[in-house]
């Protein structure tokens, strides 16, 4: 009996005027039924380029050179999907293999709402009728536990949160029964809590459907408790292949070892986090200084913050009107800061930590006066930002910095990364001249390990990764006293991501500023910071040491983040 979907020495190129680039070498994988194959892999490894090359989605300047795709439904009758017209590849799309794209938002129609989308695909491949498809779309809508499923069919994408938008992606996917499921990065960004319960709805569907998936990821511990086999991709190669267990267990190649290495779940608090280019180094003695030098250790971390606060907040409040009587009174209110204090030392790094909707990024923007609050005080270094007018606090500005969320929105596409640093030291008259303030960005560039050549790019041409490096210069440029970090390495490669953590350590002791570390993954926020502070529905429920917090959590609300955590139980070894 032929698997449900295997791919045999599947060779793509992408052909353009400024050359020819090999995205995928001679690979080959197979997923049977009742089965979930994990992809895994950095951004450019090739992993999305495969999935898309299953459903010929990719742009016309690919070019399959060798190789098939063969998917057989029934075991028998096989149908080679490279060699399908338009007209027959329509028949198979969304019925036969569906599809889960990385990101909900730009997926789904915006003019349309989600329960229209869902009824189009059961209209178009079930022949159905208007009001057969509505009940069948509010029926999946229901089974991808989406609440009031009747008056989500009437909603809009807009409307929903990630989590939700998310379901709806899964029910149009699922909703017309398909053999083959691919799901690509359906879980990135999204809260852990949320992760978790989007990671079991696929496997329960993908049991009670009998049908095989191909889950794509960038990180290893999501598919460690749903996956049956791991392939992982490296530079458009299948580098290993093998069950979960053998890959957690006894991982084979470097790639692999490093990608398992470099989670900050694994480390103590402070460590320097290996990355997958130390595991790429050939030599046998460089590979036992990494093992010797990341490997856990006991000792507790002596902190060296100042007992002196360095911003204080008192009982502070952010309401915002979703209510109004006719003459503009606010009849109710969406508390996304509810009555908050707390302090933050000279010197620390102060973990915020909850799930989306929760007012963790309200609070940080708060407290830069970006958004005004309802009551309460906001003191830093003796001052109450709240009483004084922003015009008189726009010298702080200097002082207090931020790093966002989405580098790239952040930074001006029309200006070079070079006049996007040196921005702020002319706004606020430091140096004497154009030469000084260029040296300047030079030497900082250098610091977050960037090349000074690399001056007059702009955003668009650099990574992920060297986006939010560019973004923390920018920050750093002012030497200010006091950062928050909100969400800075959320959507990152796992291995890009312990590149950040590392660097915001070393410049953190460089520079020695307070920081306010922002982010959904209590593992994260736990390797970064001192404390920990934990935010759910606009308040503080918990606040304590971070190993106290991670590993000795008293509130409910924090016990669920911390058992939603991916991979936090696995062992390997290096």
């Amino acid at each position: 009996m032929h698997p449900l979907l295997r791919i045999n020495g599947l060779s793509i190129e992408f052909i353009s005027e400024s050359g020819t680039t090999i995205a995928l070498k001679n690979i080959s994988l197979s997923v049977n039924r009742d089965k979930i194959l994990a992809i895994v892999g950095e951004s450019g490894s090739g992993k999305t380029v495969t999935a898309l090359s299953i459903l010929q989605l990719l742009p016309k300047i690919a070019k399959v050179t060798n190789g098939g795709i063969i998917f057989s439904e029934d075991g028998k009758k096989v149908i080679d999907l490279t060699s399908l017209s338009k007209k027959e590849l329509q028949q198979i799309r969304g019925d036969k293999i569906a599809m889960i794209f990385q990101e909900p938002m730009t997926s789904l129609n915006p003019v349309f709402t989600c329960g229209h989308q869902v009824a189009e695909s059961l209209a178009l491949h079930k022949k159905l009728s208007t009001a057969d498809a509505k009940g069948k779309a509010i029926e999946w809508l229901r089974k991808v536990k989406l609440p009031e499923p009747e008056k989500v069919f009437s909603k809009y994408p807009h409307q929903l949160s990630g989590g939700q938008k998310q379901r709806v992606m899964i029910a149009i996917a699922m909703c017309c029964r398909p053999s083959l499921l691919i799901c690509d990065e359906p879980t990135t960004a999204l809260d852990v809590t949320v992760q978790k319960n989007i990671l079991q709805l696929i496997k329960d569907l993908q049991e009670e459907e009998k049908m095989g998936v191909i889950f794509i990821t960038h990180d290893l511990g999501v598919v460690s408790e749903i996956a049956d086999n791991i392939a992982v991709m490296y530079k458009g190669e299948v580098v290993e292949n093998n069950s979960v267990k053998e890959i957690f267990s006894d991982p084979q190649h470097p790639y692999t070892k490093g990608l398992l290495a470099c989670r900050p779940i694994l480390h103590q608090r402070g460590q320097r986090l290996p990355t997958v280019s130390d595991f790429l180094e050939t030599t046998d003695n460089r590979r036992q200084t990494i093992v010797k030098q990341h490997t856990p250790y006991a000792a507790t971390m002596v902190s060296r913050q100042s007992s002196m606060a360095l911003l204080s907040v008192k009982n502070l409040s952010v309401w915002f009107p979703v209510k109004k009587n006719l003459l503009g009174k606010s009849l109710s209110f969406t508390k996304a800061v509810d009555g908050v204090s707390f302090e933050v030392k000279k010197g620390e790094t102060l973990g915020l930590v909850g799930e989306s909707g929760c007012g963790k990024t309200t609070l940080g923007r708060t407290l830069l006066r970006l958004i005004d609050p309802t009551y309460g005080e906001i003191i830093y270094n003796g001052m109450d930002l709240t009483k004084k007018p922003i015009s008189e606090i726009t010298h702080l500005r200097k002082d207090i910095q931020l790093i966002f969320q989405d580098p790239y929105s952040s930074l001006n596409p029309r200006l070079t990364i070079g006049a996007a640093i040196t921005e702020p030291l002319k706004v606020h008259g430091l140096y004497r001249n154009e030469k000084q303030r260029k040296e300047k960005v030079m030497d900082l560039l250098e610091k977050v390990d960037l090349d000074g050549r690399h001056f007059n790019r702009y955003p668009h041409e650099f990574s992920g990764g060297q986006r939010q490096r560019i973004v923390i210069a920018r920050a750093l440029a002012l030497n200010p006293s006091f950062i928050i970090c909100d969400e800075p390495v959320s959507a990152l490669d796992v291995s890009v991501q312990a590149q950040v953590l590392n660097l915001l350590n070393d410049i953190k002791k460089e520079f020695r500023f307070t920081t306010i570390f922002i982010s959904h993954d209590l593992s994260v926020v736990r390797y970064i910071s001192d404390r920990i502070m934990v935010m759910h529905n606009g308040k503080i429920v918990e606040t304590g040491n971070a190993d106290e917090v991670y590993f000795h959590p008293k509130n409910e609300y924090t016990k669920n983040l911390v058992a939603s955590i991916p991979g936090k139980d696995i062992n390997y070894s290096i």
